[in-house]
């Protein structure tokens, strides 16, 4: 018989897949786990169950969330759902607007702020702003290119074959325009066109091959020529499909009609996209032509302009970015989703993307070796964990990448690329999260539960999800306001103790005893398996090994439970010698625990210890060292 003592330090893998239960020789398997539920994993390496939701609002339906950051002082949640946009400061709704976005648009709508405007793309509809004023109003309003003397300083292309002509039939006032092939459609009305370099507006369509226009410069004669174009941007060709501020440029990145185009505004002029003679001020436009697809996904402002497409990533070069330096150099080879808008996160300098395949969170780092950027796959060893993500957001303060999924789940990788720290753990919540933002300290949640859509904050004095809190001056048993949490059952801490569930009726419930603060919502278990024993990995047939004695180090927790073979059972936690039991005051231990265990296993590819509890009660955990029996 060999007896073993396995000392776990840390979690810095966070949960990693079970196809590397025959690696033991890698640094993953000794600081992974097989599972890590509603916790998070400190960047030091410990792990802490999850803060609970707080209760926010109730929204009309499914739809996202945005940040939207005024001051230091003032950042506000931007609830976008089905046509109508909500605005939130410190948990209050302040204002609603009506919105042009139906539910279906919402998640291929792509923004960016610039001082006090929020811009807003999407390419089936008309860019919008949305802009607060220093008296606090809010509205939204369409973009208004830079005009001057009639002349609008807008995006412009020849969507038709080249060799297609126009003949004019005069030269100023009211005229026509005759096409020598089908370019024109009803929904042409409004549009400016460019014939010879003048402006010309259509006023009615009389054929899908002749039109009335207005003229807006005098054109030069009324010969045929094939020397012209049209707005890029219209009701016909689409609208710009992302958007971002590079180098006191605004930049459009790719449109319904023209998904693979790039456009820059004048320095400093950013409705201005005036291409001029090229000078270094003026605007920039041009396509990404290479041997794939390159429709647009995203345009990000890092340390060089980072263009994320179907297809590949890009890097968009020039100091300054004039029309005569700017160059476009093809970095890597991932591609990013494309049926939905994903932001890309800056973290530390890395840029993190969601890609194409869905099952992987890439980070876009420029490497000085290489002079290049490389694209990592951080979720390798977790990938069980990343499937089809939908939205994501970082959370500085707890340094902590939150990533939503379809099924309604949520992950969240801590992240510190100093200490080579990269800890995915999943979350569980009963319901269907559909959203994630982060504004200014403050994570936000927009979550489906029981046919209604929340929003909820972390909050980590809070232990439960969709919590609400409350104080009475004369303790009652009666709390009500919880019509959000109808008919379910909920769980209760009423004067720091822990009282039985009770289910929610016309928006109420009532406890046992009197109490004068309480904290109710839904509950969430958290859970640790972790690997089993590197030491006794590949023993080989006929051999067992027998957990002698556990010792979990402790910080701050009220309540450890622990199956060690044979079924979950709370462990006494000192000063008090007991189980954690319903009416009991939690206390808070801090310190080593040791647990005896019993029994020979055979099986070595399964965790020797599982930690599991609902109770709403704090709980960290820093280190487990094991003594270990090993059947020779």
């Amino acid at each position: 018989m060999v007896k073993i003592t396995d000392i776990k330090t840390n979690f810095t893998a966070g949960e990693v897949s079970r196809q590397l239960l025959g690696r033991g020789d890698l640094r993953a398997y000794e600081n992974g786990a097989l599972a890590l539920r509603n916790l998070f994993i400190f960047p030091t390496g410990g792990v802490t169950r999850r803060a609970g939701l707080y209760y926010v609002d109730t929204v009309p339906g499914e739809g996202r969330l945005v940040s939207f950051e005024f001051n230091t002082q003032q950042t506000y949640l931007i609830v976008l759902t089905d046509m109508q946009i909500d605005i939130y400061l410190q948990g209050t709704k302040v204002a609603t607007l009506s919105s042009p976005w139906n539910t279906n648009q919402i998640s291929e709508l792509v923004w960016t702020q610039s001082a006090d405007t929020l811009l807003m793309v999407h390419p089936d509809v008309p860019p919008k702003k949305l802009f607060r004023t220093v008296g606090g109003s809010w509205g939204l309003s369409e973009w208004s290119f830079f005009a001057d003397e009639g002349i609008i300083y807008q995006p412009m292309y020849k969507f038709a074959n080249s060799e297609v002509t126009l003949t004019p039939s005069g030269t100023s006032g009211s005229i026509t325009l005759t096409s020598s092939a089908d370019v024109f459609e009803a929904d042409h009305l409004g549009t400016r066109l460019r014939i010879g370099g003048k402006n010309v507006e259509i006023d009615s369509v009389n054929s899908a091959t002749v039109v009335s226009v207005i003229t807006i410069e005098d054109l030069e004669n009324t010969d045929a020529t094939i020397d012209w174009d049209e707005q890029a941007f219209s009701p016909v060709r689409g609208y710009p499909a992302s958007v971002a501020f590079h180098q006191d440029r605004l930049v459009l990145g790719g449109s319904r009609d023209l998904p693979n185009r790039l456009w820059f505004s004048k320095s400093g002029d950013l409705f201005n996209f005036d291409l001029g003679e090229g000078l270094d001020d003026e605007a920039i436009e041009f396509a990404i032509l290479s041997d794939q697809v390159n429709a647009i996904r995203a345009v990000f402002s890092g340390r060089h302009l980072q263009v994320f497409t179907s297809g590949a990533e890009w890097m968009v070069t020039g100091n300054p970015l004039t029309p005569e330096t700017v160059q476009l150099n093809r970095q890597t080879r991932v591609g990013s989703v494309i049926d939905r808008y994903i932001p890309p996160i800056d973290v530390d300098g890395a840029t993190l993307f969601v890609a194409r395949n869905k099952q992987e969170i890439r980070e876009f780092l420029y490497t000085d070796i290489e002079q290049a950027y490389q694209s990592t796959d951080l979720a390798l060893l977790s990938r069980h964990i990343i499937t089809n993500p939908v939205d994501q957001d970082f959370d500085q303060k707890r340094r902590l990448l939150f990533i939503v999924r379809e099924d309604g789940q949520f992950a969240t990788l801590t992240v510190y690329r100093a200490e080579a720290v990269a800890a995915w753990t999943l979350h569980e919540t009963l319901g269907h999260v559909k959203s994630v933002s982060v504004v200014g300290e403050e994570v936000y949640l927009l979550i489906e539960r029981n046919g209604n859509h929340t929003i909820e904050q972390f909050d980590d004095t809070v232990m439960l999800d969709s919590a609400l809190e409350g104080e009475a001056g004369n303790p009652t048993t009666t709390w009500s306001g919880l019509d959000h949490l109808e008919g379910q059952e909920v769980y209760i801490m009423a004067n720091g103790v822990v009282h039985d569930a009770r289910t929610v009726l016309n928006g109420a419930i009532s406890l046992s005893e009197p109490a004068s603060h309480v904290q109710i919502g839904l509950p969430f278990t958290h859970m640790i398996e972790p690997l089993p024993p590197a030491a006794v990995e590949g023993a080989g047939a006929g051999r067992s090994v027998r957990l002698v004695e556990a010792v979990f180090r402790l910080e701050n927790t009220a309540a450890l439970n622990v199956d060690l073979g044979r079924g979950l059972k709370a462990v006494s936690l000192k000063p008090y010698q007991g189980e954690i039991t319903l009416g009991e005051p939690p206390a808070e231990v801090s310190g080593d625990i040791r647990v005896r265990a019993f029994g020979w296993r055979e099986n070595l590819n399964v965790p020797l210890w599982r930690v599991e509890q609902d109770l709403p009660l704090p709980f960290t955990l820093l280190a487990v060292s094991m003594e270990l029996s090993v059947n020779n």
